[in-house]
């Protein structure tokens, strides 16, 4: 167990409280609803040990009890995160990139994929923040960052997608990731281009037909 800080800022007053770092991160993120604080007490300060006051509790969450104040600072404040973890997370999501890349690009001069020893070291070298988002909704941006290092760009499969009214609200969040233009037909139904990475084709294809039970009409686009 690593303990550490989450704090929030509401107007003038401050608030901490003692929390296990892997059991915040994960409650923030949304990966797990379970969250207990290390201790039953909101700090206005862990340095200085002082303790907020319960008017000060009431005021700011509505509440003095511990556990629903901690959930709401971990969620929307700040967690205190670690050199080494840090570090993990930083290396998780440089082989996702990895990973994605080995899948999805090519070198254009000569059509051939490219190793993920030399993507690794063009990261390095174009000083790439990856954000805490899907690796496929920043592609362009890694790309564009990338191919200042390297030639690169990802294979690409363009295709007319047509949604029918009932299914809109589903599916339009994954299809805006990778969409180019959409048309909204007189019928209330959907047609949209996007633009594919190749290599995720297949589970794209899955997710669609999961979100809309196959109703979708696809189409391929060629040049």
């Amino acid at each position: 167990m690593t303990q550490t800080t989450a704090r929030i800022k509401k107007g003038s007053l401050h608030f901490e409280v003692l929390v296990d770092l892997d059991e915040a991160l994960k409650f923030k993120k949304g990966e797990s609803t379970y969250l207990m604080p290390l201790t039953d007490k909101i700090f206005e300060s862990i340095k200085r040990g002082d303790i907020a006051a319960k008017n000060d509790l009431e005021v700011a969450f509505g509440t003095t009890d511990a556990s629903t104040i901690a959930k709401e600072i971990v969620k929307r404040g700040e967690i205190e995160n670690d050199q080494a973890h840090r570090e993990a997370e930083d290396d998780k999501k440089i082989k996702q990139v990895i990973d994605f890349l080995s899948k999805n690009a090519i070198d254009p001069r000569t059509g051939n994929p490219i190793t993920p020893e030399r993507i690794k070291t063009a990261i390095t070298e174009s000083k790439l923040v990856i954000k805490n988002t899907p690796i496929e909704s920043q592609a362009k941006e890694i790309i564009d960052k990338i191919s200042l290092v390297i030639p690169i760009k990802i294979e690409t499969r363009r295709i007319k997608i047509t949604v029918p009214a009932v299914q809109t609200g589903k599916v339009y969040g994954l299809l805006s990731q990778y969409k180019e233009k959409e048309n909204w037909l007189n019928d209330g139904s959907l047609e949209v281009i996007v633009s594919i990475p190749a290599g995720i084709t297949l589970e794209f294809y899955d997710k669609l037909n999961s979100m809309t039970h196959g109703s979708a009409l696809t189409e391929d686009i060629t040049e």
